[in-house]
């Protein structure tokens, strides 16, 4: 019988096996291309182009270092990182993903860990930065939720809780192409790796 394919060539050459990925299979350059073209709220944002999650990953990154200013180069490496299973599996919007059930999570999971061995970063995170990480995340949100996806701050308060009002000030939300946001993100990525 014949077995399923479960992998998937990268454009670095890589073929990475989705169901047991391993870190020799990572390399940023793809994290940062497939993440550069995946949408944000399915697409559904203002603009000429779709809000990627590689530019929603460096916001994240932003924020947490600014609500946690000590925060050390492997810290704000992982909060870019946050996201950076979706460069092979997407993004879902979180009423799919619940519906979807613990095999999405279960395949983040995974690919999670070993993108975070292939960085040289743990693989289990502490219950601490996974909560400022997202806490940064949930900032992200309503920032894009209210900039670029036409909620209201009303409407955005209620799903990812308020936000300060000196965030809201001193953040917008970039909108680049993708090209742009994968040097950016492939910039910072490299800039962290090499203070660690």
């Amino acid at each position: 019988m014949l077995q399923n394919r479960a992998w998937q060539r990268m454009l670095s050459g890589r073929r990475l096996d989705l169901l047991d990925p391993t870190a020799v299979d990572i390399e940023v350059e793809d994290i940062a291309h497939g993440l550069a073209f995946v949408a944000r709220w399915n697409g559904q944002t203002i603009g000429s182009f779709p809000y990627s999650v590689a530019e929603h990953s460096l916001l994240v990154e932003k924020i947490f270092t600014s609500l946690n200013p000590k925060a050390t180069p492997a810290q704000r490496l992982i909060a870019l990182l946050h996201d950076a299973p979706e460069y092979v599996i997407g993004d879902m919007i979180s009423p799919v993903k619940a519906s979807v059930g613990p095999g999405y999570d279960e395949l983040d999971k995974r690919l999670a860990a070993a993108i975070h061995m292939r960085f040289g970063l743990s693989t289990t995170i502490p219950v601490a930065l996974k909560k400022q990480i997202k806490k940064a995340d949930k900032v992200s949100a309503w920032l894009e939720a209210t900039q670029l996806a036409g909620f209201s701050k009303l409407e955005a308060d209620k799903l990812f809780g308020k936000v300060n009002e000196k965030i809201m000030r001193e953040l917008k939300v970039v909108l680049r192409p993708p090209v742009e946001v994968r040097q950016e993100f492939m910039r910072q990525h490299a800039n962290l790796l090499s203070k660690i």
